[in-house]
């Protein structure tokens, strides 16, 4: 199903939906990436037709969705918490919508039961069909309301965070099998998150949203990299920001000038992810990448895997780089070392859109850019 949508706008005590205009695809499978209070849940209510909006428009496969009742838009909505009947076997969980279709509608007893046994056949159940969910795992709980969610064949797929409740491993391992059952049902679906990995990880494409809009929507290496606002950048991975200056189309940073045609003279701001932070010797050859002036110091090292966090200190300014621990060992890195920084692939924005952005909502904790953080003495 194709899901066209105009102008939404939906407002309570402040605007949720800010004229909102999206098109999600046929068998597509969309992400809407925000933080807490952008308005995406919203957008998922109004889609499953559980929220009305004040106005704009919603149209499935042409047809004026907003003016068709719940039951008629062949939609189904998969919550974060499962909102399972603890009371119901897993066969009656399932069930459930197919069960209380008015009479005419209803299938018979055993065309219920096939299509059950089939759906627990699909989501890896097989065999669980007596127990209670008080029995099954978190993860196991969730494969039950996709089930149930998948018993009354829509075309549409509505999950609002639907891994929010799992832990770490279960989630990837879920993510996997998710996209395997889109792909093989076909339909069109859509999910909430606010985890940048799973967005990426499981989208055709993602909906970067903001404070009831959409900062920028594409296939996740589009988004990931090539983002168009400061917030697009930072919401999608840490980030380190460095003062620069536009002159004339070319941006100074470190001892390189960069062409920045589009963007207007004056004071600008360098972001580079951490991963994009290279370091070396203090007698380190030229390269292509911007070498900032003097050296950095290792304030702290934490080993990741087969990745090590590096925080440096650099003319008193915090930066975070990530390195393999090979690069930790040619490098001889411990806490106290001195190193030369260099950054690869900036990406620069004007400061004054900067400051924009950080006018229009104080930025959360978690997700603030490097650059409002308080200098350390």
């Amino acid at each position: 199903m194709r899901i066209e949508i105009e102008n939404l706008t939906k407002t309570l005590t402040t605007v949720v939906l800010d004229r909102i205009n999206l098109e999600i695809r046929e068998h597509e499978f969309l992400g809407l990436l925000g933080p807490s209070g952008s308005g995406k849940t919203t957008l998922l209510r109004i889609l499953a037709g559980l929220d009305v909006p004040d106005s704009g428009t919603v149209r499935f496969d042409g047809q004026d969705a907003l003016s068709l009742p719940r039951e008629r838009r062949q939609v189904s909505f998969v919550f974060q918490h499962y909102a399972l009947f603890n009371h119901m076997t897993v066969f009656d969980n399932v069930a459930f919508g197919l069960k209380v279709r008015p009479r005419g509608r209803r299938p018979a007893s055993d065309e219920i039961a096939r299509r059950v046994e089939e759906l627990l056949e699909l989501v890896q159940l097989a065999g669980f069909a007596k127990r209670f969910p008080a029995q099954l795992s978190g993860g196991q709980r969730q494969r039950v309301a996709l089930a149930r969610a998948l018993a009354i064949e829509p075309k549409v797929l509505l999950l609002d965070e639907p891994f929010g409740a799992l832990d770490a491993k279960v989630r990837v391992e879920l993510r996997r099998w998710l996209r395997e059952i889109h792909d093989r049902t076909g339909l069109t679906t859509v999910f909430v998150t606010h985890d940048q990995e799973e967005a990426l990880d499981l989208g055709d494409r993602v909906a970067v949203m903001n404070r009831g809009r959409i900062e920028q929507i594409g296939t996740p290496p589009e988004i990931y990299e090539g983002p168009r606002t400061p917030f697009v950048f930072d919401f999608l991975g840490r980030t380190n920001a460095f003062a620069c200056e536009v002159k004339n189309g070319r941006a100074k940073l470190g001892d390189k000038n960069l062409d920045v045609p589009d963007l207007p003279d004056g004071q600008a701001i360098a972001c580079v992810r951490p991963h994009d932070i290279v370091l070396t010797a203090t007698a380190e050859p030229p390269s292509d990448d911007a070498l900032l002036p003097g050296d950095a110091v290792v304030r702290f090292l934490s080993v990741l895997g087969p990745t090590v966090s590096v925080e440096l200190l650099h003319e008193r300014e915090l930066i975070e780089a990530v390195i393999s621990r090979e690069q930790l060992k040619q490098l001889d890195l411990e806490v106290g070392s001195r190193c030369r920084i260099r950054l690869r692939l900036p990406t620069i924005f004007s400061k004054a859109e900067v400051d924009q952005e950080k006018g229009r909502s104080e930025p959360t904790k978690r997700h603030r850019l490097r650059w409002l953080r308080r200098r350390r003495k």
